[in-house]
């Protein structure tokens, strides 16, 4: 088997299992509990809380341990909206993950919000110009991922910043798929909110963080006993903080260079041999471990189907959304035709390929869609 869909999740790293287990057995208090095995949990909790503080570039009193990307989106785009609005209004895009168009809905439907949904290009990239002209008086917030889950493009979220901020409008960013890829250092990208997720670094399901600059206000989604600075109540995961903060560390140290000639080799490859082959997403500003593409006469879920029999794993596109037999609305936004759109295949490579399986993966894929082409033929 040939797994080729880390973008969907990661295997727990086995350094990552190591260092939560004491926190899963001996060391299993309750971090707000006044005595020796609360006080070593919370001890704990802290360090887990610097150490990825260290990573992101900001004081660790920034940092919000939360459930994963989805919660740690909504605390954001909610979180800041309500806390201190400008106005009651927000500036996003028509990529971005469900979590953050949800979000964005839940503030219009209940609150009264408007938002501004900003069109990309054919590589999925957002027009600056129109940025700055989508930013209003009443604006009080931006939220732009920093790249795209499905097709991999990269948003140029240093220059977004810049606009934004020219205008006084703080900026969001949804980092999951980032994590682990590219720079996360917060004062190098200026934004002011930034969600990472640990299933997509080597951590397990059910553990996230949101960075909140401290100068920004943040109405909590979770009340109750005022955990994390009262920012999000409920007993802290602390085997997970432990476990993201390793995660973090070992994926921002492994960030391997020749991921991208892998990625390009295969999207190569693919385009070379396969009839019908389009890629997706932005040639070269992409996250390096993401080909995806979409295959003219067939259907992607058939086309899976076909490559699972060849013991290759991998995605019709965002994992949240399997199951819908509606095209993807990233692809829709980026123009493509609806009945294109729905034969996208998605290969999230973490760990590289070497020649041999590079090969297999391309024989298979070109078989899969064949087959899949003659039987829709």
């Amino acid at each position: 088997m040939i797994y080729l869909d880390s973008a969907a999740t990661t295997a727990v790293r086995r350094d990552v299992l190591e260092a939560m287990w004491p926190y899963l057995t001996g060391d299993f208090g309750n971090p707000s509990s006044h005595h020796g095995l609360g006080e070593s949990a919370a001890a704990a909790l802290a360090d887990a809380r610097g150490r990825i503080a260290a990573v992101l570039g900001c004081r660790a009193s920034e940092v919000v341990f939360t459930s994963g990307g989805t919660e740690g989106d909504n605390l954001a785009i909610k979180g800041i909206a309500l806390a201190s609005p400008r106005g009651r209004h927000i500036v996003t895009t028509t990529i971005e993950h469900q979590a953050v168009l949800e979000a964005c809905d839940y503030l219009v439907r209940f609150h009264g919000f408007e938002v501004a949904r900003l069109g990309v290009d054919a590589d999925g990239l957002v027009d600056l110009d129109e940025v700055a002209e989508a930013i209003r008086p009443d604006t009080t917030l931006v939220t732009v991922m920093y790249a795209n889950n499905e097709v991999g493009s990269i948003q140029p979220i240093g220059q977004i910043v810049a606009i934004a901020h020219e205008l006084g409008v703080p900026v969001h960013t949804d980092a999951v798929q980032a994590a682990g890829a590219l720079d996360l250092d917060v004062t190098r990208l200026g934004v002011d909110a930034m969600t990472i997720s640990g299933h997509k670094l080597g951590a397990p399901k059910g553990v996230g963080a949101l960075f909140v600059r401290g100068r920004i206000p943040l109405e909590p989604l979770m009340h109750g006993g005022g955990q994390e600075r009262g920012r999000r109540s409920g007993t802290e995961n602390v085997a997970g903080a432990v476990g993201l903060a390793t995660a973090l560390e070992l994926a921002t140290r492994a960030i391997d260079p020749s991921l991208v000639q892998t990625r390009d080799r295969l999207i190569a490859a693919v385009l070379g041999t396969v009839p019908g082959a389009r890629l997706t997403g932005h040639p070269s500003a992409r996250l390096p471990g993401n080909a995806s593409f979409t295959f003219a006469g067939t259907s992607g879920e058939a086309v899976l189907l076909e490559l699972e029999r060849r013991g290759i794993l991998c995605s019709s596109g965002s994992a949240c959304a399997a199951g819908s037999d509606e095209p993807s609305h990233v692809l829709l936004a980026m123009g493509l035709d609806p009945a294109l759109a729905q034969t996208a295949v998605r290969f999230t490579i973490a760990d590289g390929l070497s020649p041999a399986e590079l090969d297999e993966v391309t024989d298979a894929v070109r078989d899969s869609v064949a087959a899949v082409q003659q039987l829709t033929w």
